[in-house]
């Protein structure tokens, strides 16, 4: 940790103290600070060449001039890569010294992330060396970012919402490991299962292409590109350095990669928790359970925004339905239980539609009524699933207020997505299809 500071107010001292308190070994953590002996109960080193043995990572947060000159010190000692959180260079204008920066660092074996980086969050090894105000929560969704504010604002949103995170990169000004050396690692990284990226701009679009094409055939891979509108793209450019270019071509060159593109921080997480538990459909054909005859309009109005085919409902089928509600159910699609419906009900219906080799997916729907318990509804789904272990998908959407909310959390801890509303349940089974789509394991009718 090279410009470790004794300063609580620095970010020299704010990454060492999240590298302690991430719970990464205090004795794999050097602070490199000439005029102190120990910073937060670690021994300080006056320069990287003087920590005993082998260093893997240098995160630098010295001012700009002086990054030069420890990339020397980190040449001497054989250090492997650099993340420099120092700011001060491409961005405002100070290119050439960022282009001196990356071919020293080349010319001697050190590949740098940066500079002008929030720095790295790797919830696998507990390793939080960035200034975030904590690790993400741990989980299979690995986030690549160009924007550090929103690096640090997200993992507050991820620990509040309970999104789980392999690891969170903040790429800065990319002058050397960008996007494409980023997806290249994270497609056979076997802690990750999907990738949500932020991209403002690309510089080597050839590369990315030809990198996102071969990683989106391991790993679904969501992304937001900002900087749509002109003036978007004015602002983007001028916050990190980078071209935008014109949106179109983005638009083209993500689904020629399938690359699924969110609009909204809400689609890319969803999306991402849905693709990294859930298995792909096989066919189109969706069911909508619900116990909330509106809940249902909500989701078939979804159904059509998002391009997701509501499954006509056979009579022997609808008849099997029957069996889980009262009279004045329906059977028509979605298949409305009633304000009645129990976790038995429920489950039966589930089971049902998961059983029916004629159905492709099915979204379950439940409003919180003052007659039944979330948890024993979301019990109900989970134990389902867990028994047919099916090889079709599940989205889930509760409504209400903190009861529901921890029965939500209960369902994604055992790997259901479920949403809020009924929209972004149907918007991420959407985009499993989407995906199946792309890989070809869609059976279009």
């Amino acid at each position: 940790m090279i410009g470790a500071s004794r300063n609580p107010q620095k970010i020299g001292h704010q990454v060492l103290r999240n590298l302690i308190e991430g719970g990464f070994p205090k004795e794999r953590v050097f602070p490199i600070n000439p005029h102190a002996e120990e910073i937060l109960g670690l021994k300080c080193y006056p320069s990287v060449k003087d920590v005993p043995g082998d260093v893997d990572l240098a995160v630098i947060c010295v001012p700009a001039p002086l990054v030069m000159n420890v990339v020397k010190d980190c040449a001497e000692k054989g250090v492997k890569a650099l993340a420099v959180i120092t700011a001060g260079f491409g961005e405002v204008g100070n290119v050439e010294a960022e282009r001196q920066l990356v071919e020293f660092a080349r010319s001697h074996g050190m590949r740098l992330l940066g500079p002008n980086i929030v720095g790295i969050c790797d919830t696998v090894n507990s390793m939080n060396a960035s200034f975030c105000q904590a690790l993400p929560p741990k989980g299979d969704i690995a986030f690549i970012t160009q924007s550090g504010a929103l690096a640090i604002a997200l993992v507050g949103w991820t620990i509040e919402e309970r999104i789980g995170l392999s690891d969170l990169v903040s790429v800065g000004n990319k002058a050397d490991v960008d996007d494409a050396d980023l997806l290249e690692f994270f497609s056979h990284d076997p802690h990750t299962k999907a990738i949500a990226m932020y991209i403002e701009g690309i510089e080597d679009g050839r590369r990315f292409i030809e990198t996102a094409k071969k990683a989106s055939k391991l790993k679904p891979i969501v992304a937001i590109k900002a900087g749509r509108s002109r003036r978007g793209a004015a602002a983007a450019a001028s916050h990190t350095g980078s071209l935008a270019g014109m949106d179109a071509i983005y638009d083209a060159a993500f689904k020629e990669c399938g690359i699924i593109r969110a609009y909204t921080f809400d689609q890319l997480f969803d999306w991402c928790i849905a693709l990294a538990s859930q298995p792909l459909p096989k066919k189109r054909g969706t069911v909508i359970i619900t116990n909330g005859g509106g809940a249902g309009v909500m989701a078939t109005d979804a159904c059509e925004d998002w391009d997701v085919e509501l499954m006509d409902i056979p009579e022997d089928l609808a008849e099997k339905f029957r069996k889980y509600m009262p009279p004045f159910g329906s059977t028509r699609n979605p298949i409305d239980l009633t304000g009645m419906a129990t976790r038995e009900k429920y489950e039966g219906a589930t089971e049902e539609a998961f059983r029916d080799p004629r159905v492709g997916s099915v979204i379950v729907l439940y409003c919180h009524t003052a007659i039944t318990d979330p948890m024993d509804v979301a019990d109900g789904i989970i134990s389902v699933v867990e028994k047919l272990k099916p090889d079709k998908p599940i989205t889930v959407s509760f409504i209400g207020g903190k009861e529901t909310a921890e029965a939500s959390d209960k369902l994604r801890e055992h790997k259901i997505p479920c949403y809020p509303t009924p929209e972004r349940a149907v918007a991420a089974m959407s985009a499993l299809y989407k995906r199946a789509k792309y890989l070809g394991v869609l059976a279009e009718s």
